[in-house]
């Protein structure tokens, strides 16, 4: 192939980089993500990124703003259901993105970012008419709850009901080969085995449920 026939090379430019940089990742944490690995990415010298971020800190910010951007903020329908709407997008977000949940508010705010908070704190303000400090202490125990849900959810060994029935099933038999009378001794936790060991745990009914909880709780204070 002649040199006029070669492909051309895409030139990179700050989007492509960011881009590239979340999905490496998303495929394999925020530890595996190191400018050699995202220069290998486009076949140049780490040197060549450093035209389009600084330094892997204003990366990593441009990362999350990334996320942030992602996150769906319906307005018009009432502040319940745009803090419901925002509180689910921002879990589906941390799904695709489980890099994310450590550095969601650790790091530099870029626009998106900016823009998020302050619409959060806009409707909690206007819209759902709470003085400033029961906002603040209402925005806190969303977040608390939504990002320690990403959390559990991340860490817990199972996906699907079906394979959290199996491990509840699998813990009961261990507990019962080492007490004679567990279900004695442990009454309200194979009450749990009880109940999921059949149907399962369903993430998306538990999240759901315990939003409510919190957004029924923000209501009553009101």
């Amino acid at each position: 192939m002649s040199q006029s026939e070669a492909p051309r090379r895409i030139p990179l430019d700050r989007e492509r980089v960011v881009r590239a940089a979340i999905a490496l990742a998303d495929e394999g944490g925020i530890g595996s993500l190191t400018m050699r690995k995202l220069a290998e990415k486009f076949d140049v010298v780490p040197m060549a990124l450093y035209k389009h971020v600084a330094n892997k800190d204003e990366l990593l910010d441009a990362m999350v703003d990334v996320v942030f951007g992602e996150l769906e903020f319906p307005s018009g329908g009432g502040w319940k259901t745009a803090m419901r709407a925002r509180a689910v997008s921002m879990r589906e977000g941390l799904l695709r993105h489980p890099w994310a949940v450590e550095l969601m508010e650790v790091r530099k705010p870029g626009p998106a970012n900016l823009r998020h908070h302050n619409a959060t704190m806009g409707c909690l303000r206007e819209e759902a008419g709470l003085p400033f400090r029961m906002a603040i202490h209402a925005y806190s125990a969303m977040d608390s709850y939504i990002y320690g849900f990403a959390l559990l959810e991340r860490t817990l060994p199972f996906e699907t009901p079906d394979e959290y029935s199996k491990a509840v099933k699998a813990r009961a038999e261990a507990i019962a080969e080492e007490h004679p009378s567990p279900v004695d001794e442990y009454p309200y936790l194979f009450e749990i085995v009880e109940e999921f060991g059949g149907s399962g745990y369903d993430y998306n009914e538990e999240f759901g449920s315990g939003l409510d909880l919190i957004l029924d709780g923000i209501e009553h204070r009101r």
